[in-house]
C-alpha cells in the first residue's frame, strides 16, 4: 500500500486527492496532511483518514484542532499535531510515506517541497510557484536525491503525458493551453473597473482565490511558462500559450516532423492527480470521462498581450533569467492578495509586478537562504507600490 502525504489538504487539489485516495483504499494511505486555519475540515480528514502525523498554521490553530478531535471523541495518541513551518516540514519529510503531493498556496510550498525532496519523497507537484521561485535550487536537489517531480497541474500533466516514451531532442514547441479566463472577451478599457467577485468567476475550472485571479490576469500561465522550462528543460521560445476556451485539450506537443500529441479529458483535477499516484502505472480511473459524441467545437485563438500584460512579464523574467522568476512570483502574490482586498484595481497588478521586478533586477539567488531573503525584498518592494497606489 502506497504512503501518501498531503501538503495544503483542505484547498481544492488536497480535497480531489483525497477522493482519490478515498476511492482507492486498497492502493493508497494516508501518512501525513498539512493544511492552514481551515480546522473543521482538517479534522474530518484525520477522523476520516487518521494519518500519523498532521500540521497547521501555529499553537493557536492545534489547540482549536485538538478540541475538535476531543469533541468527536478522536484518540489523543492516535494522529501527532504540529505547527508552524517546521512542522509542516517535518510532515513533508514523514519517513513512511513515498509521495508528498506539493499543493500549499504560493511561496509558502517551496520550504516544505525541498524537505520532502531531501527525505527522498517523490513529489506529485501541484504547486508551480515552487519551480517559478527556486526552478534551478529545486530541480538540481530532485536530481541530487534521485526524487521524481510528476506535475498534477492538469497542463503539465498532459505535456508529462504526452512525451512519455518521446525524446527532448524531438520537440519543437509546448503548447500550454488557457481558457482565457473570465474577461477573455472583455474590451481592455473596462478590465480597470472590475471587481474581485467578477474576477473570482471562473468559466472552466472551481480552484481557489489565489489562482483564479492569475487565471483571470493570466498570470496563471505566464508562471506555467517558467514551470514549464524547469519540468521540461525547453527554453523560452519553444513554450507557447493559445487559448482554448473548451478547456477539453489540456495541452499537446509539437514536434520536429509537425506531428502534434494532445492530451484531452473532463476539467476534472482528480484526473491528473490519480495519474501522478499511480506513475508509472495506468490505472483505472472511477470518475468522469470525456464522452468525444459531446465535444462539438473546439476554438484556439492567440493570446492578447496587450490586454494581459502579465504573459509578457514571465516571458520576460524567463527569457532574462536569474532570480527574476524568484522576484515576479513574490510581487505577484502581494499584488493578488491586494487586489483581492479591492486596495488596487484589477489592472494595477502588473504594474505591481513590473514596478517590483525594475526595483530589484539584478540580485541574485541561489542557496535556500538567497530565495528566502530575495522573497521577502521582493515583498516588501511591491508592499511599497501597493501603498503609493491606494
Amino acid at each position: 500500500m502506497k504512503a501518501i502525504t498531503i501538503l495544503g489538504s483542505t484547498g481544492s487539489i488536497g480535497t480531489s486527492a483525497l477522493d482519490v485516495i478515498r476511492s482507492q483504499r486498497n492502493i493508497f494511505r494516508v501518512a501525513g496532511l498539512a493544511a492552514g486555519r481551515n480546522m473543521r475540515a482538517l479534522a474530518e480528514q484525520i477522523r476520516e483518514f487518521e494519518p500519523e502525523c498532521v500540521s497547521v498554521l501555529d499553537d493557536v490553530v492545534a489547540t482549536q484542532l485538538r478540541s475538535l478531535l476531543a469533541a468527536a471523541d478522536y484518540p489523543p495518541d492516535r494522529t501527532e499535531i504540529l505547527s508552524g513551518e517546521a512542522g509542516t516540514c517535518a510532515v513533508a519529510a514523514l519517513p513512511a510515506a513515498e509521495v508528498v503531493i506539493s499543493s500549499m498556496v504560493g511561496f509558502s510550498g517551496l520550504k516544505p517541497t525541498y524537505h520532502a525532496i531531501q527525505a527522498g519523497k517523490d513529489i506529485a507537484l501541484a504547486n508551480k510557484e515552487v519551480l517559478v521561485a527556486g526552478g534551478e535550487f529545486i530541480t538540481r536537489a530532485a536530481r541530487q536525491c534521485n526524487v521524481r517531480l510528476v506535475p498534477v497541474d492538469s497542463e503539465h500533466n498532459a505535456i508529462f503525458q504526452c512525451l512519455r516514451g518521446e525524446s527532448t531532442s524531438e520537440i519543437k514547441t509546448i503548447w500550454l493551453t488557457a481558457s482565457g479566463g473570465p474577461f477573455r472577451t472583455t474590451p481592455l478599457d473596462q478590465l480597470v473597473t472590475v471587481s474581485p467577485e467578477e474576477a473570482l468567476r471562473h468559466p472552466t475550472w472551481r480552484m481557489g482565490p489565489k489562482i483564479t485571479i492569475d487565471s483571470a490576469t493570466m498570470m496563471n500561465k505566464g508562471l506555467e511558462i517558467i514551470e514549464a522550462h524547469w519540468l521540461f528543460g525547453l527554453p523560452a521560445d519553444a513554450i507557447q500559450v493559445v487559448v482554448h476556451p473548451q478547456s477539453t485539450i489540456h495541452s499537446m506537443v509539437e514536434f520536429q516532423d509537425g506531428s502534434f500529441i494532445a492530451q484531452l479529458g473532463v476539467t476534472d483535477m482528480r484526473l491528473p492527480i490519480h495519474y501522478a499516484l499511480h506513475y508509472p502505472a495506468r490505472a483505472p480511473f472511477n470518475g468522469r470521462r470525456m464522452d468525444p459524441f459531446t465535444l462539438g467545437a473546439l476554438e484556439f485563438h492567440a493570446p492578447d498581450f496587450e490586454k494581459f500584460p502579465c504573459l509578457t512579464l514571465a516571458y520576460q523574467a524567463l527569457r532574462q533569467g536569474g532570480s527574476l522568476p524568484t522576484i515576479l512570483n513574490a510581487a505577484n502574490e502581494v499584488a493578488v492578495a491586494a487586489f483581492l482586498r479591492a486596495d488596487i484595481r484589477f489592472t494595477d497588478i502588473p504594474r505591481i509586478i513590473g514596478d517590483t521586478l525594475a526595483a530589484l533586477a539584478g540580485q541574485e539567488a541561489r542557496t535556500l537562504e538567497d530565495i528566502l531573503h530575495l522573497n521577502e525584498r521582493s515583498r516588501q518592494s511591491a508592499y511599497r507600490i501597493v501603498r503609493d497606489l491606494k
